[in-house]
């Protein structure tokens, strides 16, 4: 079984290797003129992708103005077994499970649970006295100082706490390898336990770095609600959105409707064995985490996806305020933060709560199309979603590839926009 440090490595290359992107304002401007998707040119890239050998199958959909205005395919779902992708196919979506921790850590603030400023510490104790790695001292050792401030709730969901994601430069990077918080045997408790005796990165707030920080708030989940994480998001987001095949831990007789993972090795896309490409199926793992291991189909992602453009609303079910979803797709990151790792390469963008936000229009012909507003993520197989409220606009896009490979998504977005396409102005 994949040791989960090693999937939170991965991650983190993938992110390293291509971006995120920015803070949106969600009163943007309108389009200038209509949005009008052309199904050929969507399929003509879908097929392109294959073809060149970025990915073994690809699948998209897309809503726009309440209604489905493109679903396409092309290529297998598994090459081995010669079985096409479908509607149906179920993809590992790794780090797109980061927006749903989100958002159900945000329906608890909206029950009134705790202050987004919040020390960490109030209600994860294990938080209290926290170390800040400093550099080395003149006999080269590692130095440490204390915190200068507390670990804030605002800071997991926005990624400022200075946590570790994996391997790294410093002797922070060791110890947080060295405790191994994603182990895969240990419930989300003690992974929270283990992480904070790792020292941060940086001081609290000073910086924006990817990292554990959701699977921290899956922790705080778990605490704030008395349940365990798992039941609380199936209760409070899957049964209510009727997600019925979004699960970190899915039934024998849907594993036949897995997409094969495919990780490209030598410039070639390399099936993996059925085994392999079901490890994070988590039936027999302890950890449930915040920040990777749900598998999820297009419909229902875009069931998510539509909610949120919805303002927190689908089929006449709430699962936030409209003002939360707004507080969510919004920058949370001081023009102070100048430290953001690779966030810029995602273009012209901040960072939310859990969501990346596009601030302006794209500033380069390479950049990734999009309309300014809009909020995203994408998975270390090289998924994607996006919320475009400005055009009314929700697309989700399946592939199994590995390494994260941001051209797709480049292509993809051409496809959708239109690649001269700007869109509304920021602010």
């Amino acid at each position: 079984m994949m040791r989960a440090t090693a999937i939170a490595l991965a991650i983190l290359s993938a992110g390293a290797a291509f971006t995120l992107s920015a803070p949106p304002a969600l009163a943007q401007a309108a389009p200038s003129e209509k949005l009008r998707i052309d199904k050929t040119r969507i399929d003509a890239v879908l097929k392109a992708m294959i073809a060149d050998g970025r990915a073994a199958g690809t699948s998209a959909l897309i809503w726009q103005d309440g209604r489905e205005v493109y679903f396409g395919t092309a290529g297998m779902a598994d090459r081995g077994a010669k079985r096409p992708m479908r509607r149906d196919t179920i993809a590992q979506i790794y780090s797109m499970t980061k927006p749903v921790t989100g958002v159900a850590l945000m329906q608890l603030w909206e029950a009134g649970k705790f202050h987004l400023d919040d020390p960490l510490s109030k209600y994860l104790p294990e938080y209290a006295n926290m170390r800040v790695y400093a550099g080395q001292d003149a006999a080269s050792q590692p130095r440490y100082v204390a915190a200068e401030r507390p670990i804030t709730v605002r800071d997991i969901l926005r990624h400022t706490a200075g946590f570790a994601y994996g391997t790294g430069p410093t002797p922070a990077h060791d110890a947080y390898v060295a405790a191994d918080p994603l182990a895969l045997s240990i419930p989300l408790a003690e992974a929270s336990r283990r992480l904070a005796g790792v020292p941060l990165l940086f001081q609290p707030g000073t910086q924006w770095e990817y990292s554990i920080a959701v699977d921290v708030q899956a922790a705080l989940v778990e605490k704030l609600s008395g349940r365990p994480f798992a039941d609380y998001v199936r209760a409070h987001i899957f049964e209510p959105l009727k997600m019925t095949d979004t699960a970190w831990r899915q039934p024998d007789t849907k594993l036949p409707r897995f997409a094969a993972m495919n990780v490209k090795k030598d410039g070639k896309l390399v099936q993996q064995a059925a085994a392999e490409a079901q490890t994070l199926n988590f039936r027999d793992n302890a950890l449930t985490p915040g920040g990777f291991g749900l598998a999820s189909t297009l419909d229902d992602y875009q069931r998510f996806a539509r909610m949120l453009v919805n303002k927190g609303e689908l089929d006449g079910v709430r699962i936030l305020k409209p003002s939360t979803v707004k507080l969510m797709a919004t920058d949370q990151l001081d023009p102070a933060i100048a430290a953001r790792a690779w966030l810029p390469g995602k273009g012209a963008v901040g960072f939310g709560f859990d969501f990346a936000v596009r601030k302006s229009p794209p500033q380069t012909p390479e950049e990734n199309r999009g309309a300014t507003g809009e909020f995203f993520w994408d998975g270390m197989a090289s998924t994607l979603f996006w919320v475009d409220p400005a055009n009314k606009l929700t697309a989700v896009f399946f592939v199994q590839t590995i390494p994260y490979d941001g051209t797709l998504h480049r292509d993809f977005r051409a496809a959708v926009y239109g690649p001269g396409y700007k869109g509304p102005a920021g602010d």
